[in-house]
């Protein structure tokens, strides 16, 4: 009864149905199911098919932002829960849109296929200025930082955050990747990131081979 009630957790993720999703996710709970065991067995393996579909371009923003919110408003019930236990991150993740720009769609679907893949995500938003980063990255210590810019016009924002950890004498704690339509491998090694995200599933992978569990 248990794996049915969890493989319906996962297809109603996997079928964009965040209603479903949470009042399945509840019906576990109530029903005494861990909840590692339903963010494990359920959410974030409804996840990892949706990433796995949009990498493969089978599915586009709008079906992944749909089986986002079906996975974030039923990590909603749970994670109060996972707090109280020993459930624990794999690492920590800070990521926003740099200064100047105000898109957000492709920061938000990283974030949420971390925070899938098991991660604590920091999400500093759209049009963060360089000291907001230094802020941040100090009060929560992340392992990792995610970058992103729709814009060629606030792409040299990525670099200053990159000088800025360096002067605050952070940069070797962290890693730092970048994303972003106009974004590419190359401009990553011109400004000294650590990778590059061609898209949000490339991100996890790249934040899952920093921090292998």
């Amino acid at each position: 009864m248990s794996q049915d009630l969890l493989a319906k957790i996962k297809q109603a993720v996997i079928a964009m149905d965040p209603a479903k999703a949470r009042e399945l996710t509840g019906q576990a709970l109530g029903s005494g199911l861990a909840p590692l065991q339903i963010l494990r067995q359920g959410l974030i393996a409804g996840l990892e098919v949706v990433g796995a579909k949009f990498k493969n371009d089978e599915i586009f923003l709008p079906e992944v932002m749909l089986s986002a919110k079906a996975f974030q408003d039923s990590f909603a019930l749970i994670e109060p829960k996972l707090k109280a236990g020993d459930y624990r991150p794999r690492g920590k993740v800070l990521v926003g849109t740099v200064a100047g720009d105000v898109h957000d769609i492709g920061k938000n679907i990283v974030a949420v296929l971390l925070k899938g893949n098991g991660y604590e995500v920091i999400d500093a938003g759209a049009d963060v200025p360089v000291a907001r980063f230094m802020a941040l990255a100090k009060k929560h210590q992340p392992q990792v930082i995610g970058l992103s810019a729709l814009l060629t016009t606030t792409m040299p924002a990525m670099k200053q955050v990159i000088e800025a950890l360096k002067k605050e004498g952070l940069r070797d704690q962290v890693r730092v990747m970048i994303g972003g339509a106009p974004v590419t491998n190359e401009y990553a090694e011109q400004i000294g990131a650590d990778g590059y995200g061609e898209d949000a599933q490339a991100a996890v992978m790249l934040a899952n081979a920093w921090l292998p569990q």
